[in-house]
Protein backbone atom coordinates (compact mmCIF):
# COMPACT_ATOMS: atom_id res chain seq x y z
CA UNK A 1 0.00 0.00 0.00
CA UNK A 2 2.95 2.62 0.71
CA UNK A 3 4.09 2.16 -2.64
CA UNK A 4 1.68 2.50 -4.43
CA UNK A 5 0.54 5.55 -2.33
CA UNK A 6 3.54 7.14 -3.37
CA UNK A 7 3.27 6.08 -6.86
CA UNK A 8 0.08 7.60 -7.33
CA UNK A 9 0.25 10.47 -5.20
CA UNK A 10 -0.26 12.80 -7.96
CA UNK A 11 -3.36 10.60 -9.13
CA UNK A 12 -6.70 12.38 -7.21
CA UNK A 13 -8.50 9.24 -9.04
CA UNK A 14 -6.45 6.87 -7.69
CA UNK A 15 -5.35 8.04 -4.35
CA UNK A 16 -9.32 8.16 -3.74
CA UNK A 17 -9.66 4.19 -4.94
CA UNK A 18 -7.19 3.02 -2.63
CA UNK A 19 -8.91 4.80 0.13
CA UNK A 20 -11.95 3.53 -0.23
CA UNK A 21 -10.36 -0.30 -1.26
CA UNK A 22 -9.66 -0.46 2.65
CA UNK A 23 -9.61 3.15 4.49
CA UNK A 24 -7.95 1.40 7.69
CA UNK A 25 -4.96 -0.06 5.79
CA UNK A 26 -4.67 3.41 3.39
CA UNK A 27 -4.61 5.59 6.82
CA UNK A 28 -1.98 3.47 8.16
CA UNK A 29 0.06 3.44 5.29
CA UNK A 30 0.02 6.99 4.60
CA UNK A 31 1.08 8.22 8.09
CA UNK A 32 4.28 5.85 7.18
CA UNK A 33 5.04 7.11 3.65
CA UNK A 34 3.93 10.86 4.82
CA UNK A 35 7.46 12.08 5.61
CA UNK A 36 8.58 11.40 1.93
CA UNK A 37 5.67 13.28 0.21
CA UNK A 38 4.94 16.14 2.73
CA UNK A 39 6.16 18.28 0.11
CA UNK A 40 3.55 17.25 -2.43
CA UNK A 41 -0.02 19.46 -2.22
CA UNK A 42 -2.31 16.34 -2.58
CA UNK A 43 -0.14 14.72 0.47
CA UNK A 44 -0.86 17.60 2.31
CA UNK A 45 -4.98 17.78 1.49
CA UNK A 46 -4.75 14.27 2.23
CA UNK A 47 -2.90 14.30 5.88
CA UNK A 48 -5.56 16.72 6.74
CA UNK A 49 -8.30 14.52 5.44
CA UNK A 50 -7.26 12.20 7.74
CA UNK A 51 -6.64 13.86 10.61
CA UNK A 52 -10.66 14.38 10.67
CA UNK A 53 -12.28 11.35 11.49
CA UNK A 54 -15.76 12.60 12.12
CA UNK A 55 -19.11 10.95 10.84
CA UNK A 56 -20.58 13.17 7.30
CA UNK A 57 -24.06 13.51 6.59
CA UNK A 58 -23.68 14.93 3.07
CA UNK A 59 -24.41 18.47 1.79
CA UNK A 60 -28.40 19.82 2.00
CA UNK A 61 -28.63 18.98 -1.47
CA UNK A 62 -27.80 15.33 -1.10
CA UNK A 63 -30.54 16.07 1.82
CA UNK A 64 -33.20 17.30 -0.87
CA UNK A 65 -32.50 14.96 -3.51
CA UNK A 66 -32.85 11.55 -1.11
CA UNK A 67 -36.01 13.30 -0.01
CA UNK A 68 -37.87 13.37 -3.24
CA UNK A 69 -36.53 9.77 -4.53
CA UNK A 70 -38.60 8.42 -1.12
CA UNK A 71 -41.14 10.48 -2.03
CA UNK A 72 -41.85 9.47 -4.96
CA UNK A 73 -40.79 5.75 -3.84
CA UNK A 74 -43.96 5.92 -0.81
CA UNK A 75 -46.11 7.44 -3.87
CA UNK A 76 -45.21 4.16 -5.92
CA UNK A 77 -45.53 2.04 -3.42
CA UNK A 78 -48.91 3.39 -2.76
CA UNK A 79 -50.52 3.69 -5.96
CA UNK A 80 -52.37 0.16 -6.16
CA UNK A 81 -54.47 1.68 -3.30
CA UNK A 82 -54.58 5.18 -4.40
CA UNK A 83 -55.96 3.88 -8.22
CA UNK A 84 -57.59 0.55 -6.99
CA UNK A 85 -54.93 -1.71 -8.82
CA UNK A 86 -54.65 -5.56 -8.14
CA UNK A 87 -51.36 -5.50 -5.71
CA UNK A 88 -50.51 -9.15 -7.56
CA UNK A 89 -50.86 -7.49 -10.78
CA UNK A 90 -48.38 -4.60 -9.62
CA UNK A 91 -46.21 -5.50 -7.06
CA UNK A 92 -44.25 -8.57 -9.38
CA UNK A 93 -43.89 -6.67 -11.92
CA UNK A 94 -42.62 -3.29 -10.78
CA UNK A 95 -41.09 -3.63 -7.63
CA UNK A 96 -37.53 -3.39 -8.84
CA UNK A 97 -38.32 -0.15 -10.55
CA UNK A 98 -39.17 1.22 -7.31
CA UNK A 99 -36.05 0.46 -5.20
CA UNK A 100 -33.27 0.70 -7.53
CA UNK A 101 -33.80 3.57 -10.09
CA UNK A 102 -33.58 5.91 -6.97
CA UNK A 103 -30.20 4.69 -6.15
CA UNK A 104 -29.28 4.49 -9.54
CA UNK A 105 -30.52 8.48 -9.66
CA UNK A 106 -28.28 9.39 -6.15
CA UNK A 107 -24.70 7.65 -8.18
CA UNK A 108 -25.75 10.30 -11.40
CA UNK A 109 -26.33 13.05 -8.99
CA UNK A 110 -22.77 12.51 -7.19
CA UNK A 111 -21.32 11.96 -10.39
CA UNK A 112 -22.68 14.89 -12.33
CA UNK A 113 -24.20 12.95 -15.35
CA UNK A 114 -25.92 14.81 -17.58
CA UNK A 115 -29.22 13.75 -19.02
CA UNK A 116 -27.12 12.78 -22.27
CA UNK A 117 -24.82 10.49 -20.11
CA UNK A 118 -27.51 8.82 -18.77
CA UNK A 119 -29.26 8.13 -21.98
CA UNK A 120 -28.28 4.46 -22.40
CA UNK A 121 -29.71 3.28 -18.54
CA UNK A 122 -32.97 5.64 -18.90
CA UNK A 123 -33.87 3.88 -22.52
CA UNK A 124 -33.50 0.67 -20.69
CA UNK A 125 -35.37 1.69 -17.64
CA UNK A 126 -38.48 2.96 -19.98
CA UNK A 127 -38.27 0.12 -21.91
CA UNK A 128 -38.63 -2.68 -19.42
CA UNK A 129 -41.41 -0.43 -17.14
CA UNK A 130 -43.67 -0.18 -20.31
CA UNK A 131 -42.88 -3.86 -21.90
CA UNK A 132 -42.85 -5.76 -18.31
CA UNK A 133 -46.99 -4.31 -17.82
CA UNK A 134 -47.58 -5.23 -21.16
CA UNK A 135 -47.27 -8.77 -20.62
CA UNK A 136 -50.37 -11.18 -20.23
CA UNK A 137 -50.89 -12.29 -16.85
CA UNK A 138 -50.27 -15.85 -15.96
CA UNK A 139 -48.19 -16.56 -18.28
CA UNK A 140 -44.50 -18.48 -17.89
CA UNK A 141 -42.37 -16.18 -19.32
CA UNK A 142 -43.87 -13.29 -17.23
CA UNK A 143 -42.70 -14.69 -13.94
CA UNK A 144 -38.94 -14.89 -15.82
CA UNK A 145 -39.44 -11.57 -17.45
CA UNK A 146 -40.08 -10.64 -13.65
CA UNK A 147 -37.39 -12.55 -12.83
CA UNK A 148 -34.77 -11.38 -14.41
CA UNK A 149 -35.96 -7.46 -14.85
CA UNK A 150 -33.85 -7.10 -11.58
CA UNK A 151 -30.65 -8.27 -12.62
CA UNK A 152 -31.10 -5.80 -15.79
CA UNK A 153 -32.33 -2.56 -13.88
CA UNK A 154 -28.96 -3.55 -11.46
CA UNK A 155 -26.19 -3.92 -13.82
CA UNK A 156 -27.69 -0.38 -15.17
CA UNK A 157 -27.41 1.26 -11.63
CA UNK A 158 -23.56 -0.14 -12.37
CA UNK A 159 -23.27 1.01 -15.29
CA UNK A 160 -24.18 4.34 -13.64
CA UNK A 161 -21.95 4.12 -10.70
CA UNK A 162 -18.46 2.86 -12.77
CA UNK A 163 -18.92 3.98 -16.38
CA UNK A 164 -15.98 2.76 -18.50
CA UNK A 165 -14.18 2.66 -15.77
CA UNK A 166 -12.53 -0.52 -14.52
CA UNK A 167 -11.59 -0.23 -11.57
CA UNK A 168 -14.91 1.64 -10.30
CA UNK A 169 -16.82 -1.62 -11.28
CA UNK A 170 -14.79 -3.74 -8.88
CA UNK A 171 -15.23 -1.07 -6.26
CA UNK A 172 -19.22 -1.11 -7.04
CA UNK A 173 -19.08 -5.15 -6.34
CA UNK A 174 -17.75 -4.23 -3.09
CA UNK A 175 -20.07 -1.63 -2.23
CA UNK A 176 -22.80 -4.41 -2.16
CA UNK A 177 -20.62 -5.74 1.11
CA UNK A 178 -20.90 -2.60 3.00
CA UNK A 179 -24.40 -1.79 1.48
CA UNK A 180 -25.79 -5.23 3.04
CA UNK A 181 -24.22 -4.64 6.46
CA UNK A 182 -25.67 -0.71 6.29
CA UNK A 183 -29.32 -1.78 5.44
CA UNK A 184 -29.09 -4.94 8.28
CA UNK A 185 -27.90 -1.91 11.01
CA UNK A 186 -30.99 0.17 9.67
CA UNK A 187 -33.64 -2.60 9.45
CA UNK A 188 -32.79 -3.52 12.84
CA UNK A 189 -33.47 -0.48 14.47
CA UNK A 190 -36.21 0.14 12.63
CA UNK A 191 -37.26 -2.89 13.89
CA UNK A 192 -36.89 -2.10 17.22
CA UNK A 193 -38.13 1.47 16.86
CA UNK A 194 -41.30 -0.77 15.26
CA UNK A 195 -41.54 -2.67 18.65
CA UNK A 196 -41.62 -0.21 20.74
CA UNK A 197 -44.35 2.20 18.78
CA UNK A 198 -46.75 -0.43 18.77
CA UNK A 199 -46.60 -1.65 22.47
CA UNK A 200 -46.39 2.12 23.76
CA UNK A 201 -49.87 2.60 21.79
CA UNK A 202 -51.21 -0.75 22.50
CA UNK A 203 -50.47 0.44 26.17
CA UNK A 204 -53.03 3.01 26.10
CA UNK A 205 -55.62 0.88 23.66
CA UNK A 206 -55.35 2.01 20.64
CA UNK A 207 -53.69 -0.39 17.76
CA UNK A 208 -52.06 1.50 15.05
CA UNK A 209 -50.67 -1.79 13.16
CA UNK A 210 -52.98 -1.85 10.49
CA UNK A 211 -52.28 2.16 9.60
CA UNK A 212 -48.51 1.48 10.71
CA UNK A 213 -47.42 -1.18 8.60
CA UNK A 214 -50.04 -0.17 5.14
CA UNK A 215 -48.86 3.03 4.93
CA UNK A 216 -45.61 4.12 7.07
CA UNK A 217 -43.98 0.59 6.92
CA UNK A 218 -45.00 0.31 2.90
CA UNK A 219 -43.91 3.66 2.26
CA UNK A 220 -40.76 3.44 4.09
CA UNK A 221 -39.54 0.21 4.03
CA UNK A 222 -38.12 0.19 -0.39
CA UNK A 223 -36.19 4.04 0.72
CA UNK A 224 -34.13 1.81 3.37
CA UNK A 225 -31.26 0.40 0.80
CA UNK A 226 -30.80 4.59 -0.38
CA UNK A 227 -30.47 5.64 2.77
CA UNK A 228 -27.85 2.74 3.46
CA UNK A 229 -26.43 3.73 -0.18
CA UNK A 230 -26.11 7.50 1.30
CA UNK A 231 -24.32 6.42 4.49
CA UNK A 232 -21.85 4.36 3.04
CA UNK A 233 -20.62 6.32 -0.11
CA UNK A 234 -20.50 9.58 2.07
CA UNK A 235 -18.62 7.86 5.18
CA UNK A 236 -16.31 4.82 3.14
CA UNK A 237 -14.86 3.75 6.79
CA UNK A 238 -18.02 3.53 8.55
CA UNK A 239 -18.79 -0.24 7.67
CA UNK A 240 -15.47 -0.96 6.05
CA UNK A 241 -14.34 -2.75 8.54
CA UNK A 242 -17.16 -5.07 8.71
CA UNK A 243 -17.78 -6.34 5.50
CA UNK A 244 -13.89 -7.82 5.11
CA UNK A 245 -14.70 -9.65 9.26
CA UNK A 246 -17.90 -11.20 7.41
CA UNK A 247 -16.33 -12.47 4.12
CA UNK A 248 -13.65 -13.68 6.24
CA UNK A 249 -15.77 -15.43 8.77
CA UNK A 250 -18.35 -16.54 6.40
CA UNK A 251 -15.95 -17.99 3.15
CA UNK A 252 -14.84 -20.91 5.45
CA UNK A 253 -17.79 -21.76 7.10
CA UNK A 254 -20.12 -21.73 3.69
CA UNK A 255 -17.17 -23.79 1.64
CA UNK A 256 -17.22 -26.76 4.75
CA UNK A 257 -21.21 -26.57 4.70
CA UNK A 258 -20.66 -26.98 0.91
CA UNK A 259 -18.25 -29.60 1.04
CA UNK A 260 -20.70 -31.82 3.63
CA UNK A 261 -23.65 -30.63 1.67
CA UNK A 262 -22.28 -32.66 -1.92
CA UNK A 263 -21.51 -35.40 0.37
CA UNK A 264 -24.58 -35.60 2.15
CA UNK A 265 -26.51 -35.73 -1.66
CA UNK A 266 -23.71 -38.37 -2.83
CA UNK A 267 -24.27 -40.57 0.76
CA UNK A 268 -28.37 -40.13 0.41
CA UNK A 269 -29.00 -40.48 -3.29
CA UNK A 270 -30.92 -37.86 -3.67
CA UNK A 271 -31.07 -37.15 -7.39
CA UNK A 272 -31.51 -34.15 -9.02
CA UNK A 273 -32.36 -35.17 -12.55
CA UNK A 274 -35.74 -36.90 -11.70
CA UNK A 275 -36.68 -34.73 -8.49
CA UNK A 276 -37.74 -31.23 -9.30
CA UNK A 277 -37.71 -29.48 -6.41
CA UNK A 278 -34.41 -30.71 -5.19
CA UNK A 279 -33.10 -29.16 -8.38
CA UNK A 280 -34.50 -26.03 -7.99
CA UNK A 281 -33.26 -26.00 -3.94
CA UNK A 282 -29.83 -26.93 -5.52
CA UNK A 283 -30.05 -23.65 -7.97
CA UNK A 284 -31.10 -21.74 -4.71
CA UNK A 285 -27.81 -22.85 -3.16
CA UNK A 286 -25.63 -22.31 -5.90
CA UNK A 287 -27.16 -18.33 -6.26
CA UNK A 288 -26.50 -17.79 -2.73
CA UNK A 289 -23.15 -19.37 -2.76
CA UNK A 290 -22.02 -17.35 -6.07
CA UNK A 291 -22.96 -13.90 -4.52
CA UNK A 292 -20.83 -14.93 -1.80
CA UNK A 293 -18.21 -15.90 -4.15
CA UNK A 294 -18.77 -12.66 -5.75
CA UNK A 295 -18.92 -10.27 -2.80
CA UNK A 296 -15.90 -12.20 -0.58
CA UNK A 297 -13.63 -12.22 -4.42
CA UNK A 298 -14.11 -8.04 -3.67
CA UNK A 299 -12.74 -8.38 -0.65
CA UNK A 300 -10.30 -11.44 -1.36
CA UNK A 301 -7.80 -8.92 -3.60
CA UNK A 302 -7.63 -6.15 -1.38
CA UNK A 303 -3.34 -5.75 -1.19
CA UNK A 304 -4.15 -6.75 2.72
CA UNK A 305 -6.07 -9.73 1.89
CA UNK A 306 -5.37 -12.78 4.30
CA UNK A 307 -3.83 -15.70 2.02
CA UNK A 308 -5.68 -18.67 4.15
CA UNK A 309 -9.41 -16.60 2.87
CA UNK A 310 -8.08 -16.75 -0.52
CA UNK A 311 -7.57 -20.38 -0.65
CA UNK A 312 -10.71 -21.03 1.23
CA UNK A 313 -11.94 -19.34 -1.43
CA UNK A 314 -10.36 -20.80 -4.43
CA UNK A 315 -11.69 -24.35 -2.76
CA UNK A 316 -15.64 -22.57 -1.98
CA UNK A 317 -15.20 -22.20 -6.15
CA UNK A 318 -14.44 -25.23 -7.02
CA UNK A 319 -16.95 -27.01 -4.94
CA UNK A 320 -19.59 -24.49 -6.45
CA UNK A 321 -18.17 -25.58 -10.09
CA UNK A 322 -18.70 -28.69 -9.07
CA UNK A 323 -22.34 -27.74 -7.80
CA UNK A 324 -23.12 -26.38 -11.31
CA UNK A 325 -22.39 -29.17 -12.84
CA UNK A 326 -24.45 -31.25 -12.13
CA UNK A 327 -27.08 -28.48 -11.96
CA UNK A 328 -26.48 -28.25 -15.36
CA UNK A 329 -26.16 -32.00 -16.15
CA UNK A 330 -29.71 -32.80 -14.45
CA UNK A 331 -31.16 -29.48 -16.52
CA UNK A 332 -30.00 -31.01 -19.58
CA UNK A 333 -31.20 -34.21 -19.10
CA UNK A 334 -34.96 -32.76 -17.94
CA UNK A 335 -34.65 -31.53 -21.28
CA UNK A 336 -33.92 -33.60 -23.19
CA UNK A 337 -36.45 -36.18 -21.51
CA UNK A 338 -39.12 -33.76 -21.41
CA UNK A 339 -38.87 -31.20 -23.77
CA UNK A 340 -38.23 -27.55 -24.18
CA UNK A 341 -39.91 -24.92 -22.30
CA UNK A 342 -39.27 -21.19 -21.09
CA UNK A 343 -38.09 -22.56 -17.34
CA UNK A 344 -35.95 -25.22 -18.66
CA UNK A 345 -34.10 -23.02 -21.13
CA UNK A 346 -33.74 -19.82 -18.64
CA UNK A 347 -32.56 -22.30 -16.28
CA UNK A 348 -30.06 -24.11 -18.54
CA UNK A 349 -28.71 -20.70 -19.94
CA UNK A 350 -28.03 -19.29 -16.61
CA UNK A 351 -26.41 -22.09 -15.11
CA UNK A 352 -24.03 -22.08 -18.11
CA UNK A 353 -23.22 -18.45 -17.76
CA UNK A 354 -22.52 -18.79 -14.06
CA UNK A 355 -20.19 -21.79 -14.42
CA UNK A 356 -18.10 -19.83 -16.92
CA UNK A 357 -17.87 -16.91 -14.79
CA UNK A 358 -16.76 -19.17 -12.13
CA UNK A 359 -14.18 -21.32 -13.82
CA UNK A 360 -12.70 -17.82 -15.05
CA UNK A 361 -12.47 -16.32 -11.89
CA UNK A 362 -10.90 -19.46 -9.39
CA UNK A 363 -8.47 -19.82 -12.29
CA UNK A 364 -7.30 -16.27 -12.11
CA UNK A 365 -7.41 -16.35 -8.72
CA UNK A 366 -5.26 -19.29 -8.20
CA UNK A 367 -2.74 -17.68 -10.84
CA UNK A 368 -2.57 -15.06 -8.29
CA UNK A 369 -2.26 -17.35 -5.54
CA UNK A 370 0.92 -18.91 -7.43
CA UNK A 371 2.40 -15.16 -8.60
CA UNK A 372 1.44 -15.60 -12.68
CA UNK A 373 -1.02 -13.03 -12.34
CA UNK A 374 -1.40 -9.40 -10.56
CA UNK A 375 -4.87 -8.58 -8.44
CA UNK A 376 -5.84 -6.37 -11.38
CA UNK A 377 -6.17 -9.15 -13.86
CA UNK A 378 -7.89 -11.07 -11.18
CA UNK A 379 -10.69 -8.36 -10.69
CA UNK A 380 -10.70 -7.55 -14.82
CA UNK A 381 -11.46 -11.11 -15.05
CA UNK A 382 -14.88 -10.65 -12.35
CA UNK A 383 -15.75 -7.75 -13.62
CA UNK A 384 -15.15 -7.66 -17.40
CA UNK A 385 -18.10 -10.88 -17.30
CA UNK A 386 -20.57 -8.94 -15.33
CA UNK A 387 -22.58 -7.20 -18.45
CA UNK A 388 -23.09 -10.89 -20.12
CA UNK A 389 -25.89 -11.35 -16.73
CA UNK A 390 -27.12 -8.47 -18.39
CA UNK A 391 -27.29 -9.39 -22.01
CA UNK A 392 -29.09 -12.82 -21.13
CA UNK A 393 -31.57 -11.21 -18.51
CA UNK A 394 -32.37 -8.66 -21.70
CA UNK A 395 -33.00 -11.96 -23.96
CA UNK A 396 -34.82 -13.93 -21.23
CA UNK A 397 -36.84 -10.55 -20.20
CA UNK A 398 -37.62 -9.47 -23.91
CA UNK A 399 -36.97 -12.31 -26.18
CA UNK A 400 -38.31 -15.05 -24.57
CA UNK A 401 -42.38 -13.64 -24.36
CA UNK A 402 -42.16 -13.18 -27.83
CA UNK A 403 -40.37 -16.83 -29.03
CA UNK A 404 -42.51 -18.44 -26.54
CA UNK A 405 -45.60 -16.72 -27.78
CA UNK A 406 -46.42 -15.10 -24.13
CA UNK A 407 -46.81 -18.67 -22.90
Amino acid sequence: MEQQIIQHIADPVALEQLYRSNPSAFSSAFQSVYPQISSEISAQVWHERLAVSSTSWGSKGDWVLLAAIATIVAFLMQMPDLFSISHDLYFPRNMSFIVLPGIGAFFAYKQGLTLRELGAPLFVLVASIGFINFLPEGSTTLLLTCLHIPILIWWCVGYVFAGKEDRKRMEFLRYHGDLVVMTAVIGLAGGLFTALTLNLFQLIGISIEDFYFRYLVLSILPSVPLFATFLVRTNASLVSKISPVIARIFTPLVTITLALFLGAVLYTGKDPYNDREFLLVFNGILIGVMALILFSLGEATKTNASRVHQYFLVVLAALAIIDNGIALSAIGYRLFEFGITPNRLAVLGSNAIVMVHLMLATKKLWEFLKGQKTMEEVELSITDYLPVYAVWAAIVSFLFPLLFQFS
